[in-house]
């Protein structure tokens, strides 16, 4: 069955030529990597630390490592098109197993170290895994309780931890590694000399905003093509010109960082570095100082974080400091804004302010070498931009989906438009369909970006794809003159009032937060209603061990609550008490977001303060800190409810 349903797939990528696409022969991914191997094999490819030291492996030897694992897989029984799950936090050996597992004619599927156990056989049970390698206990602990319930399920390798307790069919990374040792270097090239670019070898789980996970199919050609062209319209520089170094650090089982770190490496000969696995809580930004990347991605809640964490640090310094990066960022982002129209005086002392003070900013954050800072997998607001901005960093968006293997429309240092997540890449195409007077319709995409189809799921492939081959993404935009995207939305976010009164809930939520910097999530309620309704969530400082909001505010939070006359240091405060100061401010916020309304019908009625910041623990956000609005409607329906009682 899951053979058929990657053959039956592969017949979608079939689809007429046009001459656009016809950029060069199709190849697969170890004709990739063995192209990258002539050129790089000598240069660094992966770093991680231990014992407090960076340990190095070249790029031939990252191609030996990765026979090796292929070796391994096939002694363990790896079938072909059944899959290698891979379960931890990035490291060499995440990169290795996926690899080898392409190489021994499998499909790389990456899970979430967040994934529940249930979740976890979700994706083994739908994808026929044959082999799991897992990082530690904590993750092994979750394939235990499940293991008896998948049949397919041949073994389990272990790479981080030592196996505290035996059990058949167990390996360590090490083990695994001497496994395939008999397994002849012909029998695996025999293997790999079968393989096809039209074929699947990376299973994308979508994270399953709207119910069970799908898996999204895609081939050596998707994976090979996009590595190749999206990247370097972004501005990635092959190693001959200048070796690229990147931190690996967000999650590799999201389509995102999987083709920025892991296939864009090895293609472009990149140095890899892997940040702790505590990236997130707040060791990623001591990697970067060590590591001064060439090129950043993140999310824009990454992107945020690091904001606040900025405006926190600005807001328990001296006056003098205060003013004086206060004046050097008003002057970047003066420029930034007005390039073509500043004087020669104020680009003076805009190199002035940034040499005495940005450049320093810059250089503690990691970025005193990085030249393309890239936020993809969700929207990014105006205030953080324009933030970026003040720190002379633009931050270049890209826009795609795991059904176009990530980027589809890059933006970088040669293609760039403020609040635009550029243009479609080279050979790549887009259109808008069901467009409104205001020229907003639904993104579409051709190209050898777009998936083979969903795994076991042919009804929800055709749904995707109109009748000429049309992938349908479920989201807004609009194309300027320039063939430049904007993302205006969501199809089915679209909220469409009693009244059938169509209102995009984004550009009111981002304006409600740029009203008021104590809010940290708005989201808007009126779908089927009366009259629009909005929950609030308050800045809240971070457990450091979970990540998890806790009760105390931000010191940007609490520094909003002294300018308004309130002595509150905690979310509960404010919430318990209803705390007049901060009502009354928040009221007259949304007042004034409410006068720049496109009509009445877009304003804001009612709003409520929830007393919790919402978090990937909560359910309120995806791994990627995506808004999951059905769940957040779900959770707070008695909330809601109490905005349109009678």
């Amino acid at each position: 069955m899951h053979r058929r349903s990657v053959k039956i797939c592969c017949l979608l990528w079939r689809r007429p030529e046009k001459k656009t696409q016809r950029q060069k022969t199709p190849i697969t991914v170890h004709q990739m990597f063995k192209q990258s191997l002539e050129k790089y094999g000598s240069l660094n490819a992966l770093a991680s630390k231990k014992d407090g030291k960076w340990e190095k492996i070249t790029f031939s030897e990252y191609y030996c490592l990765s026979r090796k694992a292929a070796k391994g897989f096939l002694k363990l029984g790896l079938e072909r098109f059944h899959s290698v799950a891979i379960l931890g936090f990035n490291s060499p050996e995440w990169f290795i197993s996926a690899v080898g597992a392409v190489f021994a004619g499998g499909i790389v599927t990456g899970i979430y170290t967040t994934n529940s156990p249930e979740a976890c056989y979700d994706i083994a049970h739908d994808s026929k895994t044959n082999i799991m390698v897992v990082e530690n206990q904590k993750q092994l602990d979750k394939i235990m309780q499940i293991w008896n319930r998948l049949p397919d399920l041949k073994a389990v390798v272990l790479y981080k931890d030592s196996i505290p307790e035996r059990h058949p069919n167990l390996y360590t990374m090490e083990e695994f590694l001497k496994l395939g040792n008999d397994v002849s270097d012909r029998t695996l090239d025999d293997i790999i000399n079968s393989q096809k670019p039209d074929q699947c070898c990376v299973l994308i789980y979508t994270s399953g905003t709207t119910g069970k996970p799908k898996g999204a199919m895609l081939s050596h050609d998707n994976v090979t093509w996009t590595s190749a062209h999206c990247s370097r319209a972004a501005g990635m520089q092959p190693a001959e010109v200048q070796q690229e170094s990147i931190v690996s650090y967000l999650p590799l089982s999201h389509v995102a960082a999987q083709m920025y770190d892991l296939w864009t490496g090895i293609k472009w000969g990149e140095q890899v570095y892997f940040a702790e696995p505590d990236a997130l809580k707040g060791s990623l930004i001591n990697t970067l100082r060590e590591v001064q990347p060439t090129s950043h991605m993140g999310v824009p809640r990454v992107w945020e974080k690091i904001m606040e964490k900025l405006k926190d640090v600005s807001a328990q310094s001296g006056f003098v400091k205060k003013k004086m990066l206060s004046w050097a960022m008003s002057l970047s982002l003066e420029r930034n804004l007005n390039c073509s129209s500043s004087s020669d005086l104020n680009q003076l002392w805009t190199r002035i302010a940034d040499y005495l003070v940005l450049a320093k900013i810059r250089n503690a954050l990691g970025f005193s070498s990085c030249q393309k800072h890239f936020s993809g997998a969700a929207p990014l607001n105006t205030e953080t931009l324009y933030f970026f901005l003040g720190l002379n960093i633009t931050l270049y968006e890209a826009y795609g989906m795991s059904e176009t293997t990530g980027p589809h429309c890059v933006s970088g240092p040669f293609i760039y438009r403020q609040h635009s997540c550029g243009k479609p890449a080279p050979g790549c195409r887009v259109k808008l369909v069901d467009k409104d007077t205001e020229g907003n319709g639904e993104i579409c995409f051709w190209g050898r970006t777009v998936f083979m189809g969903y795994l076991n799921m042919e009804d929800k492939t055709k749904e995707a794809f109109d009748e000429d081959g049309w992938l349908h993404s479920g989201d807004l935009g609009k194309l300027d003159k320039d063939g430049f995207l904007f993302v205006t939305g969501r199809v089915k976010d679209l909220i469409i009032t009693a009244g059938g009164e169509n209102v995009p809930p984004i550009p009111i939520e981002e304006a409600v937060k740029k009203e008021l910097p104590i809010v940290s999530n708005a989201m808007v309620i009126g779908d089927k209603k009366k009259f629009l309704s909005m929950l609030l969530t308050l800045k809240s400082v971070l457990d450091p061990d979970t990540s998890d909001p806790t009760d105390t505010l931000t010191e940007q939070a609490r520094d909003f609550c002294q300018k308004m006359g309130s002595k509150a240091t905690k979310v509960s405060e404010i919430v318990a008490t209803r705390d007049q100061a901060i009502y009354q401010a928040i009221q007259e916020g949304i007042n004034k977001v409410n006068l720049t309304a496109t009509n009445r019908v877009h304003c804001i009625k009612k709003w409520i303060l929830l007393p919790r910041d919402f978090s990937i623990s909560g359910g309120e956000l995806g791994p990627t800190m995506k808004l999951k609005r059905l769940t957040v409607l779900e959770k707070y329906k008695s909330e809601i409810a109490s905005f349109y009682e009678e």
